[in-house]
C-alpha cells in the first residue's frame, strides 16, 4: 500500500533551492576574478603538469578581461549566499533537524556501507531514517565549507579591516588557496550529489521539491477474534 509521507520542511527546501543559482554565480564569478590572478599550477621540479585553469578554457567562456565583472557579482551575491546559510543553520538549530543531520559515532562506518551498496558490491542496504551515514557526513561537510567559504572570502576581501580572520586563515596567500579548494569543493560534491540523485530515483528528487515522498508500506494484519469465545 502506498502512502504519502511528509521528508523535507518548506524552509529546508527554499535553502535548498535558493543555494543552487547562489553557488552557481558565486564559483562562475570566482572565475572570473581568478583570471585576474591564476597563480595556481601542479609544477613539480620546474615544469607545469597542470594549471587552473589554461588559456584556452577561459578564452571559450569568454573568461578574459571581466575581471570587475566578476568582483562586482562575486561581492553582491556573497551576501545572499551567506545569509541564505545563516538562516538554514539557525532553522536546523530552533527546529531540532540537526539531530538527523550531523553524524552519528558509527556514522562513517556505515558510510563505507552505503558506498560499496551503491556500487552494488553490497547487496543489503544500510540503515536510514531522513537521511544515511554518507548523507549527514556530505550535507555536514557543505555546511563546514560555507562557514569557510564566508571566513576566507572575508580575509581576502577586507585583509586589513578583518586581519584577525587572515590570521587565522594563516594569512593572505593561503586564505585565498583555501577560498580555492573549497571552490573545487563545491564542484566535486555538485558532481557526486547529482549522481546520488539519479541513483536514489525519482521520488527522492521529487520530495526535495514537493516536500514528500510516496512509500511503500505493508497493511497491518487484521485482529483475529475467536467466535467461541463469548461472554456468559
Amino acid at each position: 500500500m502506498k502512502v504519502i509521507k511528509e521528508k523535507h520542511s518548506l524552509a529546508m527546501r527554499w535553502c535548498h533551492w535558493v543555494n543552487f543559482p547562489l553557488l552557481t554565480i558565486m564559483i562562475w564569478s570566482g572565475m572570473l576574478i581568478y583570471w585576474g590572478n591564476d597563480v595556481y599550477t601542479f609544477t613539480l621540479f620546474g615544469h607545469t603538469f597542470f594549471k587552473f585553469f589554461p588559456g584556452w578554457f577561459n578564452k571559450a567562456l569568454h573568461i578574459p578581461f571581466r575581471l570587475a565583472e566578476g568582483m562586482s557579482f562575486h561581492f553582491l551575491f556573497m551576501w545572499f549566499f551567506t545569509l541564505n546559510g545563516f538562516f538554514y543553520i539557525i532553522y536546523t538549530i530552533i527546529s531540532g533537524d540537526w539531530r538527523e543531520l550531523v553524524p552519528k559515532r558509527n556514522s562513517f562506518k556505515e558510510a563505507w556501507l552505503v558506498l560499496l551498496h551503491d556500487l552494488h558490491i553490497r547487496r543489503t542496504a544500510p540503515p536510514q531514517n531522513k537521511y544515511n551515514a554518507a548523507q549527514r557526513i556530505a550535507y555536514s561537510a557543505i555546511i563546514v565549507m560555507g562557514i569557510g567559504s564566508v571566513i576566507t572570502g572575508l580575509a581576502i576581501y577586507k585583509p586589513v579591516q578583518f586581519y584577525y580572520l587572515a590570521w587565522i586563515c594563516g594569512g593572505y596567500h593561503f586564505a585565498r588557496i583555501l577560498h580555492f579548494a573549497l571552490t573545487i569543493g563545491y564542484v566535486l560534491f555538485f558532481v557526486i550529489h547529482i549522481v546520488q540523485v539519479i541513483l536514489a530515483g525519482w521520488n527522492n528528487f521529487r520530495s526535495v521539491i514537493s516536500g514528500f515522498e510516496v512509500i511503500n508500506e505493508e497493511p497491518k494484519p487484521a485482529i483475529e477474534t475467536n467466535n467461541d469465545e463469548r461472554p456468559e
